[in-house]
């Protein structure tokens, strides 16, 4: 049997983009709650469907059923405070869960969402599945945006208990194997 603490350790070895997941119970923006979360996904293109998981405790699972919406914010580098304050561990002369750590505005659906995200997408509430200590939100996207220009954000990214930006990585190359190469898929970018 895996224990909790070793199965802990072993996934801190991923790294996984970070976001922040924000629902309006009633719709309206006294109502906001939101919760930084490193396990989101896409799960289909047709119909678009993405999964969130949110630990029981989270305030954001009663406000997600309640009011069957929420907005999912990819964060960049420059939102590390965010992904903190939502996480729990603002930083000093912040309160935890604090909107005032960026720029906020409403989703469509009213939900909350950063102004200035990687990417954000806005969904209906699909399915709720329990899973052990936390609820996988499903979610229908209804609407989204991408950041401006390219390059102008890099994602934040969450490995061994600490932040990161990806950087790009020279694929392998096999001297034994010269026509071993990645051509077919980085073609188009080189």
């Amino acid at each position: 049997m895996v224990d909790a603490s070793s199965y802990l350790a072993a996934m801190g070895k991923l790294a996984t983009g970070v976001t922040v997941v924000g629902a309006s119970g009633d719709g309206s923006v006294g109502e906001w709650t939101a919760q930084t979360v490193s396990a989101m996904c896409s799960v289909s293109a047709e119909p678009p469907i993405l999964l969130a998981c949110v630990h029981e405790r989270s305030p954001l699972v009663a406000a997600v059923t309640r009011g069957r919406r929420f907005c999912v914010s990819a964060l960049a580098t420059h939102h590390d405070h965010v992904a903190d304050t939502f996480a729990g561990r603002p930083w000093p002369g912040k309160d935890r869960w604090d909107f005032s750590c960026g720029d906020w505005t409403a989703a469509p659906s009213g939900s909350p969402r950063l102004v200035d995200p990687l990417a954000w997408f806005d969904c209906e509430l699909h399915d709720i599945v329990r899973a052990g200590t936390h609820h996988v939100l499903l979610g229908r996207v209804t609407a989204l945006d991408v950041a401006g220009s390219p390059g102008a954000a890099v994602p934040l990214l969450y490995a061994d208990r600490d932040y990161a930006r990806p950087a790009r990585h020279e694929p392998s190359s096999f001297p034994n194997f010269p026509d071993a190469h990645p051509a077919n898929r980085l073609g188009a970018r080189r």
